[in-house]
């Protein structure tokens, strides 16, 4: 059995680097770490934690690249690992627009991490940045989370406004009123707004919702072409995150009394069999409002 040097169905074009290593347990995996960098489904977040928790006894420092909420409880990342890890733990979020493909043929490329432990976020931006990537840092750990989770959310409803043929203006007013309503959510939970208008914020919604090289998008434009969520998956052969992050955000969005109405429609499609027309209806004939309140 020989074994390749790349993920041959994911990222054949990124070779593996020479120190990566694979093991068969996560206590081999671990022997001897100090620092982990989590990335898994915001849904296996919570288990994997508990099996780190299970295997080390000693402090770690943790960055984690999961974006989402916490389907069950509508809990953030940092969250679930402040329950599970300690709430005093040295620990980072990183998100931004960073497609994998592109990351792998070395293309400039920039993301945020988010820490409340400026150390900590400064030497993690220092050491994994080069000429061809960028790490900034932000004390605004909660903005850089809800970013992560809610463009996943408004990717699914661009590729349906895309698949339907709506056009350019379509495409800009939706991502426009996206990210008012992620800013929106995200204050709600304790966010600064500037956050959103920055690499985690505009910067992913901007590009989830454009390329098609977001699965959140490709879902989208599948739903619109009539095929249910399972067809979609099975073409897709990824997890697509905005699914689950439909639910969670709109059950978050619905307890705070936070108004999330592209949400509400996009969580309607795809839960409660509302046709994407019917959506897009509802949407263009509410009541006007004030841009900015």
């Amino acid at each position: 059995m020989t074994s390749a040097c790349c993920n041959e169905r994911y990222l054949p074009e990124g070779p593996f680097p020479p120190l990566l290593s694979a093991h068969a347990s996560l206590a081999e995996a671990m022997d001897g770490v100090d620092e982990v960098l989590v990335s898994v489904p915001s849904h296996a977040l919570r288990q994997t934690l508990q099996l780190m928790r299970e295997t080390v006894d000693r402090p770690l420092r943790v960055a984690w690249a999961t974006k989402g909420l916490e389907l069950s409880t509508g809990k953030l990342p940092h969250e679930v690992i402040a329950e599970e890890l300690g709430a005093d733990g040295k620990y980072a979020v990183l998100s931004g627009p960073t497609f994998a493909k592109e990351l792998a043929r070395g293309l400039p490329t920039a993301l945020t991490i988010g820490s409340s432990d400026a150390d900590f976020a400064t030497d993690l931006a220092t050491r994994i940045s080069d000429e061809k990537f960028r790490a900034y840092t932000s004390d605004d750990v909660v903005g850089v989370e809800v970013g992560g989770a809610v463009k996943n959310v408004m990717a699914i409803g661009a590729g349906m406004s895309d698949g339907l043929g709506f056009g350019a203006n379509t495409r800009v007013a939706f991502i426009t009123r996206g990210l008012s309503e992620m800013t929106r959510f995200g204050m709600a939970k304790g966010a600064r707004a500037e956050t959103f208008m920055g690499l985690a914020g505009m910067g992913d919604l901007v590009l989830t919702c454009t390329d098609n090289q977001s699965r959140n998008r490709r879902m989208g434009l599948a739903l619109a072409d009539g095929k249910t969520i399972k067809e979609a998956e099975a073409e897709i052969q990824q997890v697509v995150e905005g699914v689950l992050a439909a639910k969670a955000v709109y059950d978050a969005a619905t307890a705070m009394g936070v108004e999330m109405p592209i949400t509400e429609q996009i969580h309607g499609i795809l839960y409660e069999g509302v046709p994407p027309l019917e959506a897009v209806k509802a949407l263009m004939t509410r009541a006007p409002g004030k841009e900015f309140e």
